[in-house]
């Protein structure tokens, strides 16, 4: 935006005093009361100021400058963004829903756990602002000016359906984001950080993902015509059939071969046995990370501390095996079999058991040997569960923040002091589901079937 083509817009700091009124005037409008007036503050200089917490639904920031403004928790929900610059600014937990932020430069700036879902984050155009103030389109030249969210860090933000086509994404951290239905098309997501993010059925037709890191992802029904994953981390995607034979992966990082000395799995198996046995001083250790094992059967195997991080499993029979301490944080184990293993202690953060069978499987604590007072929880953080069957299984102290139990089968499954902060246990069936003593802060339940919270006093 700008007076001139090639010239920035000039804009007034706001003083304290006068904010205060401008916000005053803005709440009474969103109260509407006598008074009131919709925040203009369009082409003024708020960088640096502290909005964290305010109320500017619907305010009017067009080409505003908030630089490094913190804006923590801010309700900027159908708020007018429109390239703004908004570089370094800190809007953790902010609600942006419905934002206009095309042509916005947020390079740099802190999203964590916002929430912008169904936002405009596409291109804009080089404004000019006439002698009565409104901001226009330049009447004889039109210059696209792309959004810019470069080395930005949106962590587990929301940002389902929005539209983020053309925007530059360059080597910002996504990690855990909610990108549900996001159009992503053409854009340039190089070199970004989108470990563990749902991407189902996201529109990323012609983006640019080369060297970006995608374990854990959920690709399920996105749209992937002409993407580039040249340099693309993709061990442990989760893709659909359909959408993986629609993908062009070509130079993409995949899943590797079993073993660099030639061992077949068998022998793989029996070495860690030995190593178990044991303890440590003779065999090897089984590092199965990044192996594709789908359907294998492992049913009864000993892969107690085994290295099974990104392992693809899918539709794996590991029933009755033992898997006490084994790392398999962003593994894909959906519709494995599970029934009855020893996952004691276990680390299963932000795996996929999606349709999983863990009937009686035991996901509780593991006492450690050196320390016979200390007990060592599984962790389930952030694991999808969804449409898994965990009946009568032990989730006992586990930790299970922001784990997903959606349409989940929860019979008689023990979560007794188990931290389930912020999970989701939508249209779960929760009958005779045991905890006492657990932390269901924040916990989602809506549809759930005979869930019984705990009181405050069993806390």
């Amino acid at each position: 935006m700008g007076g001139e083509i090639g010239r920035g817009p000039d804009r007034s700091r706001i003083s304290v005093a006068e904010l205060q009124g401008v916000l005053s005037r803005h709440q009474a409008f969103l109260r509407r009361q006598a008074g009131g007036a919709r925040a203009n503050l369009k082409l003024r200089d708020l960088s640096h100021m502290d909005l964290s917490g305010f109320d500017l639904s619907d305010a009017d920031l067009s080409g505003a400058k908030l630089f490094g403004t913190r804006l923590e928790g801010a309700n900027l929900s159908g708020a007018t963004l429109y390239a703004a610059d908004l570089r370094l600014a800190n809007m953790e937990g902010a609600d942006l829903r419905k934002a206009d932020l095309r042509g916005a430069c947020l390079r740099g700036a802190v999203l964590t756990e916002a929430i912008l879902s169904d936002s405009d984050l596409r291109d804009g155009t080089i404004m000019h602002v006439r002698k009565n103030g409104d901001i226009a389109a330049h009447e004889f030249e039109t210059v696209s000016v792309n959004t810019e969210l470069s080395v930005a860090t949106i962590r587990a933000a929301d940002l389902s359906r929005a539209k983020i086509s053309n925007a530059f994404v360059m080597q910002t951290d996504l990690t855990d984001a909610i990108l549900r239905g996001t159009k992503f098309v053409r854009a340039n997501l190089s070199n970004s950080n989108l470990t563990g993010c749902d991407l189902t059925g996201a529109d990323l037709r012609e983006a640019n993902l080369s060297g970006a890191r995608l374990s854990g992802a959920n690709l399920t029904g996105a749209e992937l015509n002409a993407t580039r994953f040249l340099g693309a981390d993709l061990i442990g995607v989760i893709m659909d059939d359909v959408t993986r034979r629609a993908a062009n992966l070509d130079g993409a990082i995949l899943s590797r071969e079993l073993s660099s000395d030639g061992r077949p799995l068998e022998q793989i198996l029996a070495d860690h046995r030995v190593w178990v046995d044991s303890q440590g001083r003779d065999g090897i250790r089984a590092d199965l990370s990044g192996v594709d094992l789908s359907g294998r059967d492992l049913s009864g195997q000993t892969l107690s501390a085994a290295l099974l991080h990104r392992t693809m499993l899918r539709g794996a029979d590991l029933s009755g095996a033992t898997l006490a301490m084994a790392d398999l944080s962003l593994a894909d184990l959906r519709d494995a079999d599970l029934t009855a293993a020893d996952m004691r202690g276990a680390s299963l953060e932000r795996a996929t058991c999606s349709g999983a069978v863990l009937v009686r499987a035991d996901l509780g604590p593991v006492q450690i040997q050196s320390n016979a007072a200390r007990l060592w929880p599984a962790n389930l953080n952030r694991v999808r569960f969804d449409g898994a069957d965990l009946g009568a299984a032990n989730l006992r102290k586990a930790k299970a923040t922001q784990a997903v139990f959606t349409r989940a089968s929860l019979i008689r499954t023990d979560m007794g002091g188990a931290e389930l902060i912020s999970a989701d246990m939508s249209g779960a069936v929760c009958t005779q589901l045991a905890l006492d003593g657990a932390n269901t802060t924040d916990l989602r339940h809506a549809g759930a079937r005979d869930l019984i919270l705990p009181e405050l006093d069993d806390l």
